[in-house]
């Protein structure tokens, strides 16, 4: 799994350098973030979720 994210943060440094314009930098970052961004979410979701649910059970 540390491999595999050391080879995609190359990739993405790569891409930035070689990037012909701004937007196309902007792009990758949010792109690069967005999945990570979209883990929390759900796991805030599933966490809220099981709390409420214990609650209802006391």
């Amino acid at each position: 799994m540390n491999l595999f994210i050391a080879l995609q943060t190359v990739n993405i440094e790569d891409k930035v350098k070689n990037a012909p314009d701004n937007n196309y930098e902007i792009g990758l970052v949010i792109g690069s973030y967005l999945p990570f961004v979209f883990l929390v979410i759900i796991a805030y979701l599933l966490y809220f979720n099981a709390k409420k649910r214990s609650k209802k059970q006391e």
